[in-house]
């Protein structure tokens, strides 16, 4: 529970400051061998992110009755995944993006190849630190269960799977269930595992707790897609924190092409709703989930 002189807001901006010290902490310092490596994993990880799923997982095992404590080590282990990500998404290869958050990507502040050592190094320290940092009071058969879904996520059948079919699908019409299919697997599965992680760090989960919350996380990673594509329409370099128009310029399906500006912002609204409805037995503890929800309906960048 919150106290009285605390706010949804300041909780969150405390999440966000433990999540920074507890990546401080797992990562290498960059004066370790091999330095250049070691300095493009902090690049890539301290480069002005938002932490959302890291808040996510706190404010998910908030909702249940877990201490911040308890969470720390799988918030940091989704972070490390949606770092190593963002890194192989803006790859040549890939988007071949200049921008990530206002700054030079990762490959262009340092080269190709260390750009992809570091994706790779990331993604096996985020299961390093969940395999080792998570509290050994939550059963073994949980923490099993906690490395199973980071790993679904991660792979083929989530977010890499997902940015397979983004890349498959560039100059191709897809309907609304095959857009949709794509960004289920691209963002929602991490954000999903996000916030499955934080509640099954309550050792006395009920199933209907986690189904609940694994609802409200699918919608709003949909949500949260729909506001990117429309951001990438109508916002600025300033806010975005890298250049908009991008995933028109190359002809990729989104869904205001899809559907037009006014259907997905009504789209994003419509989960929203959904996403909400799936907190009203979690009480005042669930506030948090509820403010993420409403952030990122609205949040220009």
């Amino acid at each position: 529970m919150m106290n009285e002189t605390e706010t949804v807001e300041s909780r969150i901006l405390a999440w966000r400051k433990r999540a920074d010290e507890t990546l401080a902490s797992w990562l290498p310092e960059e004066k370790t061998l091999p330095e250049k490596l070691h300095q493009a994993m902090r690049y890539s990880v301290f480069n002005g992110g938002k932490r959302i799923r890291p808040i996510l997982t706190y404010a998910a095992g908030h909702a249940v009755g877990v201490s911040d404590a308890r969470l720390d080590a799988a918030g940091c282990a989704v972070e490390l995944i949606h770092a190593y990500s963002l890194v192989h998404d803006d790859l040549p290869a890939m988007d071949d993006d200049d921008l990530r958050r206002g700054k030079p990507t990762c490959h262009k502040a340092f080269d190709e190849a260390t750009a992809i050592l570091t994706g790779d190094a990331l993604q096996s320290l985020a299961f390093h630190v969940l395999a080792r940092g998570t509290d050994t009071h939550i059963p073994a058969e949980q923490r099993l269960e906690m490395l199973d879904i980071l790993a679904v996520a991660s792979g083929s059948r989530g977010m890499a799977g997902g940015q397979a079919i983004d890349l498959a699908a560039v100059g191709k019409q897809l309907n609304i269930a095959e857009l949709e299919n794509m960004h289920v697997h691209k963002t929602g599965a991490l954000i999903r595992a996000s916030v499955k992680l934080g509640a099954l760090c309550q050792p006395e989960l009920k199933p209907k707790q986690l189904k609940k919350l694994d609802h409200y996380a699918k919608c709003i990673g949909l949500a949260f897609q729909i506001q990117d594509d429309i951001l990438d329409v109508e916002g600025d370099t300033k806010n975005l924190g890298k250049t908009p128009g991008a995933d028109e310029a190359r002809n990729k399906p989104t869904y205001p092409a899809l559907l037009g500006l006014d259907n997905a912002r009504q789209m994003a609204q419509a989960l929203y709703t959904d996403a909400l409805s799936s907190l009203e037995n979690f009480g005042e503890p669930a506030d948090p989930l509820r403010w993420i929800a409403d952030y990122i309906i609205n949040r220009n960048h």
